[in-house]
């Protein structure tokens, strides 16, 4: 029978952020278990998901917070935040609002599968449906 292991101090400190501040995060659907996209948090970002219940990334992009969903609606609804054993990745068990949450309209951002890896030609072919229209989400760009 195993107990559970309580880290004691400032939750925060417990994370290994890298040298740029950022802490690599793996968005899961808490139900189903697939993975819906990878994306990047910083300190504040960490801070206002735990202290919202919905899921705040940093942009490398652009250099900025986003809150998933402030353009497309699709926002992601926190059920749980964990860390890994080294304290440098975190998993956000998910509800995703309006089950997509790819920027091109799809359940996930993992749409594309591998085939023929064995043979000539290997090539990637997309294999999830697109959901929702991106110009209705983002509108015209």
């Amino acid at each position: 029978m195993s107990k559970d292991v309580v880290i004691t101090g400032n939750w925060l400190e417990s994370v290994s952020f890298d040298e740029k501040g950022l802490v690599n995060v793996v968005a899961q659907d808490h139900i189903t278990k697939r993975v819906l996209m990878v994306a990047w948090m910083n300190r504040e970002a960490l801070e206002i998901t735990a202290s919202t219940g919905f899921a705040t990334y940093y942009s490398r992009s652009r250099g900025k917070l986003w809150h998933k969903g402030e353009e497309s609606g699709n926002q992601q609804k926190v059920k749980e935040i964990r860390l890994d054993c080294d304290g440098d990745v975190l998993i956000l068990m998910v509800e995703q609002v309006g089950g997509v949450a790819c920027h091109t309209g799809r359940e996930s951002c993992f749409y594309y599968a591998l085939e023929g890896a064995q043979g000539d030609r290997p090539q990637w072919v997309a294999k999830d449906p697109v959901l929702k229209d991106p110009s209705a989400m983002y509108g015209k760009k």
